[in-house]
C-alpha cells in the first residue's frame, strides 16, 4: 500500500494506546559522551526530523529508564531540559508530549490541491463500494475465527485453504459451469497476482510470446508479460470476440482473453470462436488465460459458462471477488490445468507463502451460508437500475449516442459521433464536474478514433448518473 502524505503540524497527533508507547533510542557507553547529553541529543533529533510528531506521547521516565538501563533521575533531568528548551510539554498527572511548535521540517511539505468534487464519476472497473455486505463479512470473519483450529495459523498449503478450495470448486461448477477440481485451485491475491503467476509459469514451459485482446487492457498485459520475460502482442477483437485467425498469425503460444464479457467492448465470445480458440490451443500446444471478471452480473440473457469448462487442460481461469464483493479483499483464484498446477503452486509459494487464511475461511463461510448469493441478487437489482438510469439519461440528453456492451457487468461503451474529439470531450466534461473516460487507453496504439467512452456505473448512484449525463449531454451529442 502506498504511504499517505506527510503528517503536517496541523494534523491530529498519533494516539498510542497502552501504558507507555515504545520508542527506539540508544546510547553508547563507550563514546565518552555523557549519557544524559546523548539522550537529549537523540530526542532533539527525533523531534526535529519528524520521527516524533507534535503532540505525540513519550514513554514514561520510568519505562524509558528501564529500556535503556539508565537511572530514572537521569531521564527525568533530560525531559526537564528539553521542556525548558520548548521541545516537550509536561503536565502533572499527564504524559510527557512533544510540543506542538517543536517540529521543524527540513523543507516545507507540499500539500497537493484537493481534487474537485464531481457531480458524477463514471470510472470503470469499480463495484458499488457502499454496497459491500460489511455486516455479513464481519459475521463470516467471526464464524471462521471461531471454527479455525490452531493449526490453521501456520503457513499451510501454498495453494490456499482446503476449505475454501472445496467451496470454490463447488461454487464454480454450479455458477460458472467450470471443470473445477479443488486439488487444482490456487488461491491468490487478486487478478494481478494471478496473471503474474500464470505468465511466469508459462514462461518456464517455453512460451515466449503472449497475445492480448485489442482493445483490452494493454498496460496490464504488457507489464505482466515483461515481468515474466515474455513479449506481448495485440490481437484484434470484433463483434464475435477475439479474432482467432489473427491470433494464429502472431505465433503466440498463450493469449489473455475475457470471453464472458469482453473488456471493454462487452461482446461475448461466440460459440464458434470458443471452439476455434480451444482448437488453436490444442494444435499449438498453447494456453488460454481466461479473465472471468464480472460474469456474475448478466441482465439480458442467461449467464455464459466459463471457457475453462470446455478445455480444462488448456485454460488457466482467473477469478476474483473484486467485482462481486470489493477490490480491497484481495482474494482471487486460479483454476489450473493439470500440467501447470505444480509450477503455479511453486510460484505462489515462492511469492508469498500463501494468502491470508482467515480471510479465505471467511469467504468460504460467506459462500456456504448463502449470504454471498443473496448479496449478488441484490447487487444485480442495483446495477440493473443504474443501467436503466444511464440508458434513460442518454436517451433524453444525447439520443444520438449509441450504447453497447450492456448485457452484463457495470460498464457500457458510448459511441460518439465520428467527428467527435474523444480527449476534448473528456477534458470538457471534467471542467463541468463529470468524470468521463475514453476508449483510447484500452487500445494498444492509444488511438482515440473511432471516438468511444467507457462509462462505468458500478459505483455511481442513479441520481448522480442522471445529473452527470444531463451536465454533459451536449458534449456527447457533438457539434
Amino acid at each position: 500500500m502506498r504511504a499517505g502524505p506527510p503528517v503536517s503540524s496541523n494534523s491530529m497527533p498519533l494516539q498510542w494506546a497502552g501504558l507507555s508507547p515504545e520508542l527506539l533510542l540508544s546510547v553508547d557507553r563507550d563514546s565518552g559522551e555523557h549519557l544524559r547529553a546523548q539522550l537529549e541529543r537523540r530526542l532533539r533529533d527525533a523531534i526535529r526530523t519528524g520521527r516524533l510528531g507534535p503532540g505525540e506521547r513519550l514513554p514514561s521516565s520510568r519505562e524509558l529508564a528501564r529500556t535503556l538501563s539508565l537511572s530514572r533521575g537521569l531521564v527525568q533531568d533530560c525531559y526537564a531540559q528539553l521542556q525548558a528548551e520548548g521541545y516537550l510539554v509536561t503536565r502533572v498527572g499527564s504524559a510527557t508530549r512533544v510540543a506542538t511548535v517543536a517540529h521543524v521540517p527540513s523543507a516545507p511539505a507540499s500539500v497537493p490541491p484537493a481534487a474537485p468534487r464531481l457531480i458524477a464519476d463514471f470510472r470503470h472497473g469499480v463495484p458499488d463500494l457502499g454496497g459491500f455486505p460489511l455486516t455479513d463479512w464481519l459475521w463470516a470473519i467471526r464464524e471462521a475465527g471461531r471454527a479455525m483450529p490452531t493449526s490453521g495459523l501456520d503457513y499451510g498449503d501454498p495453494r490456499g485453504s482446503s476449505v475454501l478450495r472445496e467451496v470454490l470448486a463447488g461454487y464454480l461448477r454450479r455458477v460458472r459451469a467450470a471443470a473445477a477440481d479443488p486439488e487444482r485451485i490456487v488461491v491468490c491475491s487478486g487478478y494481478a497476482q494471478g496473471l503474474g503467476l500464470a505468465l511466469h509459469a508459462l514462461a518456464r514451459t517455453g512460451v515466449r510470446v503472449v497475445a492480448y485482446e485489442d482493445p483490452g487492457a494493454p498496460a496490464t498485459a504488457t507489464a505482466a508479460a515483461e515481468a515474466a520475460g515474455l513479449t506481448a502482442v495485440p490481437v484484434p477483437v470484433d463483434e464475435d470476440g477475439v479474432d482467432v485467425a489473427a491470433l494464429e498469425a502472431t505465433g503466440a503460444r498463450a493469449v489473455i482473453v475475457t470471453p464472458a464479457h469482453q473488456w471493454p467492448t462487452g461482446v461475448v465470445l461466440t460459440p464458434g470462436r470458443r471452439l476455434a480458440l480451444v482448437d488453436w490451443a490444442a494444435r499449438r500446444d498453447a494456453y488460454v488465460v481466461e479473465d472471468d471478471y464480472d460474469a456474475e452480473f448478466r441482465y439480458d440473457r442467461e449467464p455464459v459458462g466459463a471457457l475453462q469448462g470446455l478445455a480444462a487442460d488448456r485454460v488457466i481461469s482467473v477469478g476474483t471477488v473484486s467485482k462481486s464483493l470489493a477490490p480491497a479483499l484481495r482474494i482471487g483464484w486460479l483454476l489450473c490445468p493439470p500440467a501447470l498446477t505444480d509450477p503455479l503452486t511453486r510460484a505462489k509459494h515462492l511469492t508469498d507463502r500463501g494468502s491470508p487464511t482467515l480471510d479465505q475461511l471467511a469467504l468460504a463461510r460467506l459462500i456456504e451460508s448463502g449470504r454471498h448469493d443473496r448479496h449478488l441478487r441484490r447487487m444485480r437489482t442495483v446495477y440493473a437500475a443504474r443501467r436503466a438510469a444511464l440508458v434513460s439519461a442518454l436517451a433524453e440528453h444525447a439520443p444520438a449516442v449509441r450504447l453497447t456492451g450492456l448485457a452484463a457487468g457495470f460498464h457500457a461503451v458510448a459511441h460518439l459521433a465520428p467527428d467527435a474529439d474523444e480527449r476534448a470531450v473528456v477534458a470538457a466534461a471534467r471542467e463541468r464536474g463529470v468524470g468521463l473516460y475514453g476508449m483510447s487507453p484500452c487500445r494498444s496504439t492509444g488511438a482515440s478514433e473511432p471516438p468511444r467512452l467507457v462509462l462505468g456505473f458500478g459505483d455511481v448512484g442513479e441520481r448522480a448518473i442522471t445529473e452527470g449525463i444531463a451536465a454533459v449531454g451536449d458534449l456527447l451529442a457533438g457539434p
